[in-house]
């Protein structure tokens, strides 16, 4: 089953997360994703997410379809102008990359290259309008298109994000640009993510919720001061602190997330610190593998 087929027909769906590499070598990343066969109904590949520097995500989801996995392209605003973007949705598509995950991006100053120049030509809501009108033949300026896309957009949401009325409309407006799917940012508190799916449950849209298992306490305090929306609580951070084994420890807070948010969502989306080695388990716990 494709991923739009899984979409469509409400089932369960696990995505998983890989990065391009900073050099031309992409077989640690190909083997990286290798660990997810089997698990995932699609793989997202970032586009130099926390604006660091990395491969183009085209390269990498090319040569993940040619391994077998659907691919989720992700597409940032943040380092092309419309011609740009509209050149790299007509090159994903040639190449049977068909899923993109539309963002802003995080601004240059918080990556490794901050004197760069950022662009945002079009905003976010503006890209997915932008994929619709391709999907019917037509580019930004409506001049028609040799031939039409067949593109599934999606969008990101922070469901921690406070207050929330100003995400909700955002996100309505993403809605109103024939959005298909929505991904999260990652979720800690249950209680919260279930305040943002029942204030969203009218659009109908699938919502995949995003998941970071922890590794240690001190990486979830960095976690609530850097990262924006995130707020890891202090009973979770202190459980990981009192383990004999923090990596299970942060697997077992994750598998008791999803247990209590998986009625209202559609899916998860794992977002591991350091890689796929302990997904499966994961998912296993979950019942999901």
């Amino acid at each position: 089953m494709g991923f739009t087929d899984a979409l469509d027909s409400g089932k369960f769906i696990v995505t998983a997360e890989v990065s391009p590499p900073r050099g031309i070598d992409i077989s640690g990343t190909l083997a990286e994703a290798g660990q997810l066969q089997g698990l995932v109904d699609a793989v997202n590949v970032t586009d130099n997410q926390r604006a660091m520097m990395r491969m183009s995500p085209i390269v990498l989801c090319h040569k993940l379809a040619e391994a077998g996995f659907e691919t989720i392209m992700h597409m940032t605003c943040r380092d092309r102008n419309r011609l740009a973007l509209q050149s790299d949705l007509l090159a994903a598509h040639a190449l049977g990359i068909y899923n993109i995950l539309v963002m802003s991006g995080d601004y240059p100053t918080m990556g490794d290259q901050p004197s760069a120049k950022p662009v945002f030509d079009l905003d976010s809501v503006q890209l997915l309008q932008l994929i619709e009108k391709m999907n019917n033949g037509f580019d930004f300026q409506d001049g028609s298109l040799d031939s039409s896309t067949s593109l599934c957009a999606g969008a990101v949401a922070n469901p921690g994000a406070r207050p929330l009325a100003p995400q909700l409309l955002k996100l309505n407006k993403k809605v109103s640009a024939k959005v298909r799917f929505i991904q999260t940012q990652a979720v800690f508190d249950a209680a919260v993510f279930n305040e943002f799916a029942d204030a969203i449950r009218s659009i109908g849209i699938p919502v995949i919720a995003g998941i970071i298992p922890l590794k240690s306490a001190r990486s979830a305090r960095s976690m609530n001061e850097k990262i924006p929306g995130v707020n890891i609580s202090e009973d979770d951070i202190e459980r990981m602190e009192a383990a004999a084994d923090p990596v299970s420890e942060g697997l077992e807070i994750a598998a008791e997330t999803i247990a209590n948010i998986r009625p209202n969502c559609q899916g998860i989306h794992i977002m591991p610190i350091g890689g796929h080695g302990n997904t499966r388990r994961l998912l296993e716990m979950c019942g999901l593998d």
